[in-house]
């Protein structure tokens, strides 16, 4: 990517050009026009000139331009993008309004681009969840049909099998009812209906709670949940610490039912102007890249066969993109065919 030109420095090069036209003016005086020009009198004259010159490149740009950039470029992310999850690079690199309004302009062209794209595949995508809505409730649906004709005819009496049959078929309405449930979730948080309990809450310590209570799952495949640093002090956020905890637990879940054997989970916590940015990253096998713009499309499932086989319903991804909208912000993902995936959001740091 091509370095941006810092507006500083580019001031700053304009008064030394202006300093040195005037040098120039002098000595050409001075040597046409048999004028008797005092060295130190030149030189004075010299850096008044660029002094001056930068001065006026200075105010002229920071008070006249300046104030109309910065409102254009908080104008774009406050009425097209703000929902952006903050950049860490722009507390540590000095502000440049118009580096940041290009910024702001390309992420919004890049953003109506998604959307235009999103649109044009709008039909196809909604005749493929219906389908997959249809294939996910019939499978459940069969199985228990399948169960149940083979103990009314004769399998009740049969004691090597009525129990079984009967388990396979709670487990198949206990799959029907969460999807169900999840369905009913995503339905209200795009209409709006569910409502968020905002409360202040420590992030680091839900975090640890939640780790404590999936540590046996990650132990059956070696895998470590472990955190970018201890936290001992509290992290406080304000949000919906239910639904929070429902984001966290499916992500942490995801990362250990796709990840490797004897992998890691790791989360990092990071303060970042007014908000806490959470990382989640694993280095298991990563996800294709032809995948990720679908990611958290509900139903939708990268290895459709082994997604069933972990017991997932397909909708856990888009109820947590929900969610963080749900907050004003947004979750976006980065992966790595044979690295690893890192989901990252952002949530309102508690004052």
């Amino acid at each position: 990517m091509e370095k941006k030109k810092n507006i500083s420095v580019s001031i700053f090069k304009l008064g030394l050009l202006n300093a040195f036209v005037c040098l120039s003016g002098f000595l050409l005086l001075f040597y046409f026009g048999n004028f008797k020009i005092d060295i130190a009198y030149l030189l004075l004259s010299t850096f008044i000139c660029f002094i001056t010159g930068f001065l006026i490149l200075y105010y002229f740009y920071y008070v006249s331009v300046t104030k109309k950039i910065n409102f254009l470029t908080e104008k774009i992310r406050k009425k097209f993008l703000n929902k952006e999850i903050p950049q860490k690079h722009d507390q540590l690199e000095e502000e440049d309004g118009l580096a940041q309004l290009e910024e702001r302009v390309d992420d919004l062209i890049l953003s109506r681009e998604m959307e235009l794209k999103h649109f044009e595949n709008l039909d196809s995508y909604r005749k493929e969840y219906l389908g997959n809505v249809s294939h996910e409730l019939k499978t459940p649906v069969f199985n228990i049909q399948g169960y149940v004709d083979t103990l009314i005819n004769g399998g009740l009496e049969d004691d090597t099998i009525n129990v079984d049959y009967l388990k396979r078929a709670e487990k198949s309405i206990d799959r029907l009812i969460n999807i169900i449930d999840d369905l009913e979730t995503l339905t209200q948080l795009e209409s709006g209906e569910l409502q968020l309990d905002m409360d202040v809450f420590d992030l680091a310590y839900l975090i640890k709670d939640i780790y404590a209570a999936l540590e046996l799952i990650a132990a059956k495949r070696n895998i470590k949940l472990e955190l970018a640093k201890k936290y001992e002090k509290p992290i406080y956020v304000k949000a919906d610490k239910f639904r929070i905890r429902q984001v966290l637990v499916n992500l942490i879940t995801n990362s250990i039912k796709y990840g490797k054997d004897n992998g890691t989970t790791e989360i990092a916590l990071n303060y970042l102007n007014d908000d806490v940015i959470i990382e989640i990253k694993d280095n298991g096998m990563g996800i294709e890249p032809v995948h990720l713009p679908r990611l958290f499309e509900r139903f939708y499932r990268i290895d459709k066969g082994r997604s069933r086989e972990q017991g997932g319903t397909g909708l856990g991804l888009a109820i947590v993109k929900h969610i963080i909208e749900a907050h004003q912000k947004s979750i976006k993902v980065d992966s790595e065919v044979g690295k690893g995936t890192r989901f990252t959001f952002s949530l309102s740091a508690a004052q």
